[in-house]
């Protein structure tokens, strides 16, 4: 029947999520730019961060999904090819450019209401002067600037720097665009330019928005409950629930009842609880700690039965795991969490904190080791200590 909820164990549910993740096999997206486009058009973001002891989160998790992946790849995607760009999800991440409607309507609600996501205009006049300057001489990035005051924060992710301040908000409201990254230098044109538009794509509405919304779930969670399609975007959830009562209805999706968690209100379709029967094999993955998988936490305990710490905020006496501990995952088990350190200056990966979480094994020792192996080759390729 529609309303009856299909019971599935977890080990299943782990099967199906994996497939939907693209981490049950070698390379799924192939190589190269047009490989970066597959794979961000496929997750729905890739999440981007600072913190760079090891490579930053965007190359790490496109480098568990593409083996021979080059940082160029996405360079290529982002500055060249324009398949990708730089927008706020739940964090800031890479999303497809195919997308871009999707993401006007928070551009939009940017420029009604600034402080809604720290993108203060401090004054309209220095604002228009600094688009008539990137519209007249090109492109810019903050070493561009030279502020001589100061401004007190509107946010404290914010900036004191004046010209910092307009660029935030010419990102956030849709203005400007950040057409290529050098590690976190960032550079800035206009984004009817950079996509070479004629006229601005006009924001998505809200059945749109929802219908986006789902389709990511379907893709990239295969077993998916309301909050984790809605993560980012509380207010869309009414219309996504909808969306999803209609679907049932028509039997494109199935409720489903996770083992232990029956009370969850969870949806897959039939496809992949066709999937879920899918062997996962002992492959390994260093993962992230942004990564989709893990990023939902509450989610990855419930499927693996394993709640990942993020340390690197909490004071050095209270971290169990370390700074920037990355879980490993063997099979469809969580077995580890590594705080490595990429010592670019020596050309080495250092293991700070080598934590288990499943009873340790030589086996399991082995397979984490060659996985490091090629994990350190990617990790130092190319490294550049200013960088």
């Amino acid at each position: 029947m529609p309303g009856k909820p299909v019971t599935i164990d977890p080990r299943a549910a782990r099967a199906a999520w994996l497939r939907a993740q693209r981490l049950d096999e070698a390379a799924p997206f192939g190589e190269g730019a047009e490989a970066v486009r597959r794979a961000v058009d496929h997750l729905g973001y890739v999440q981007i961060d600072t913190i760079n002891v090891v490579e930053r989160s965007h190359h790490h998790i496109l480098f568990n999904r593409m083996p021979a992946y080059r940082r160029e790849d996405l360079e290529q995607a982002q500055s060249d090819d324009r398949s990708v760009f730089e927008y706020w999800t739940h964090a800031l991440a890479y999303v497809p450019a195919t997308d871009f409607r999707v993401f006007a309507r928070g551009m939009a609600a940017a420029r009604a209401d600034p402080s809604r996501l720290f993108a203060a205009e401090t004054e309209p006049g220095a604002y228009a002067k600094l688009i008539n300057r990137i519209r007249r001489d090109g492109p810019v990035t903050m070493r561009d600037f030279d502020d001589e005051e100061r401004v007190e924060k509107t946010h404290p992710w914010g900036s004191r720097k004046p010209s910092r301040a307009a660029l935030r908000y010419g990102f956030f409201v849709g203005d400007l665009v950040i057409s290529r990254r050098d590690g976190m230098l960032k550079t800035y044109d206009l984004a009817s330019r950079h996509f070479g538009w004629k006229r601005r794509p006009a924001p998505a509405g809200d059945a749109d928005h929802a219908a986006y919304l789902l389709a990511r779930a379907m893709r990239s969670q295969a077993i998916f409950s309301l909050e984790s399609a809605s993560r980012g975007d509380a207010a869309a959830k009414s219309a996504l629930a909808e969306l999803i009562d209609k679907a049932v209805r028509r039997r494109r999706l199935v409720p489903v009842a996770l083992a232990g968690l029956e009370r969850k209100r969870l949806w897959a379709t039939p496809e992949a609880l066709d999937d879920s029967a899918v062997e996962t094999g002992a492959r390994v993955h260093i993962l992230s700690p942004f990564d989709p998988l893990v990023i939902q936490r509450k989610r990855t305990e419930a499927f693996f039965g394993y709640a990942h710490r993020f340390e690197a905020y909490l004071p050095e006496a209270q971290r169990r795991l370390g700074y920037f501990a990355l879980p490993v995952l063997v099979g469809d088990r969580f077995v580890a969490a590594l705080d490595l350190k990429a010592d670019r200056q020596a050309g080495r990966l250092v293991i700070r904190n080598w934590t288990w979480i499943a009873e340790e094994s030589p086996e399991l020792t082995r397979l984490i080791e060659q996985e490091l192996d090629r994990f350190s080759r990617f990790q130092l390729a190319g490294a550049d200590p200013a960088v």
